[in-house]
């Protein structure tokens, strides 16, 4: 996903023969959002919402502190957070861990192999937690319902400039801790392959148990997405996630969900330029989305963003979108509705 590249501060290498480098970075993205259906508390009224959920009030998203370590066969980064992202994604966590945005090390073990342990950004989805290079303000339902973070180990062998491969063995799905009464480790690969300098295409994968060891219902998920910078103003991003879980006593049936996102976006000029997003997801056996209601998700979801940014490093963005359920799923103030308008305004500043 995304990493924060301005480099704050960097140390010379005391010798040729082992460079390395040390960057500190920060992020602040601070909101208002209004939820137009009012729901009878702060938090919105979509169920599928964890970014820039907070409703009729100011608030951060994410304020980041992080620091990089580089060397030529050891690595490591370290990132601590606060705001209302790390409140709902990380909300099953213990609290003082919820505060850690990244904390992972590295050795290279062969040419091009390097070999990761401990909190990193999810190797599933192309918008970041960060939202600075997003080409939308806010995430796509997909993006919002795949892990943000992982914890585990991690092995990457870069063959060259057009192709990265990843194999990952995972605590779960997006958790830190492990689930209780759970020892199973899921399995997750990634290929990605860079045919030229402006295109990217993703393959990522994830097999394993969510379930207490006593109960398993193994869940299989595909993420796939596209990229491409058609010129220098014209980006495109399109992706595509379908999964499977086993049923709840009943093994041999499977629950299904998927979600596929097309999203455009258009600079008019170095300060100015605008996104178009149209979504589609379906949950209806609840395997992701709880929305405590006897029925799942199944959203038709679209968005317009415009983007101001008066200088390097920092974004005003403002945006409006909509959904449309099948089922009435949105909190009101009287019950619920099957439609939802939110607009959304946000500050952003990297350093």
């Amino acid at each position: 996903m995304f990493t924060l590249t301005h480099l704050f501060a960097q140390i010379p290498a005391d010798t040729a023969q082992h460079p390395h480098t040390v960057q500190f970075n920060g992020f602040i993205d601070a909101y208002y959002s209004f939820d137009f259906n009012r729901p009878p508390n702060h938090e919105g009224s979509a169920p599928f919402i964890y970014n820039y959920k907070r409703n009729n009030e100011f608030s951060v998203n994410i304020a980041l502190l992080s620091a990089s370590y580089s060397g030529d066969k050891i690595r490591a980064k370290i990132g601590l957070q606060a705001g209302t992202y790390a409140q709902y994604n990380y909300a099953s966590e213990l609290p003082l861990m919820q505060h850690i945005y990244e904390a992972n090390a590295g050795i290279k073990i062969l040419k091009n192999m390097w070999l990761d342990a401990g909190i990193f950004a999810s190797h599933i989805g192309n918008e970041a937690a960060a939202s600075l290079t997003n080409p939308t303000l806010t995430r796509s339902i997909m993006a919002e319902n795949t892990p943000y973070y992982q914890t585990g180990v991690k092995l990457t062998y870069d063959a060259g400039k057009k192709w990265l491969f990843s194999a990952l063995l995972l605590n779960g799905w997006q958790n830190i801790q492990e689930t209780p009464n759970n020892n199973n480790k899921p399995l997750c690969t990634q290929i990605l392959f860079r045919p030229n300098a402006t295109t990217e295409i993703n393959y990522s994968t994830f097999v394993g148990n969510e379930k207490p060891d006593s109960a398993k219902q193994w869940r299989y998920f595909n993420h796939f997405y596209f990229t491409s910078h058609f010129s220098k103003r014209l980006y495109l991003s399109t992706a595509f996630d379908y999964g499977i879980q086993q049923k709840q006593n009943n093994p041999l049936h499977y629950d299904k969900w998927f979600g596929t996102s097309v999203i455009l976006k258009y600079k008019f000029t170095r300060k100015f330029s605008t996104s178009l997003r149209g979504e589609y997801y379906s949950d209806p056996g609840q395997v992701i989305v709880s929305t405590n209601l006897p029925y799942g998700t199944q959203v038709l979801g679209s968005s317009l963003n415009l983007d101001f940014s008066p200088y390097p490093s920092s974004l005003i963005r403002i945006e409006g979108k909509f959904y449309d359920a099948q089922n009435k799923i949105f909190l009101t103030q009287t019950g619920y509705t099957n439609q939802a308008f939110i607009m959304t305004v946000d500050f952003v500043v990297s350093f």
